[in-house]
């Protein structure tokens, strides 16, 4: 099995993020203002987008082919992705998704930007939703360093 690896997305290769949303029926897009970033094993498993806004990022469309759950691609591929960035980082996720976030260094006590927190009162009117936020210097001890 070839290893995963976990970069930024070319700017030319931006059609290929969307390309492997689609493959797995997902609703999800990259966004053309975003840094995406990829776990790749020849061809793309997973993704995100980080989007820049206020003096931080929104990480938006973390996706793992459902064949790959469960072996913590996802949560490398988030860990290095945040690494990367200058400032906070946010999200909005499903409430039960908030363990997962944790473990990764996200908190609950978040103070968002005023776009995101109105996005985020409109989002809580179709659908149960949280925001987490994290700082790069806060990463969990146990994602400090790169995965192996």
């Amino acid at each position: 099995m070839t290893a995963i690896i976990y970069a930024p997305l070319e700017a030319v290769l931006w059609p290929l993020m969307n390309k492997f949303y689609r493959a797995h029926q997902s609703s999800m897009k990259a966004v053309r203002d975003a840094q995406l970033w990829v776990a790749r094993q020849e061809e793309i498993v997973a993704g995100l987008c980080l989007r820049p806004i206020a003096h931080g990022h929104w990480l938006t469309g973390l996706f793992v082919a459902p064949g790959l759950r469960g072996q913590g691609i996802a949560g490398a591929l988030v860990s290095q992705a945040v690494a990367a960035c200058d400032g906070p980082v946010w999200l909005f996720c499903d409430p039960q998704l908030q363990g997962f976030y944790e473990k990764l260094g996200f908190s609950l006590d978040v103070e968002l930007p005023h776009a995101l927190h109105e996005r985020l009162v409109r989002y809580q009117r179709n659908k149960a939703m949280i925001a987490m936020g994290l700082t790069p210097s806060c990463l969990a001890p146990d994602q400090e360093t790169a995965p192996q």
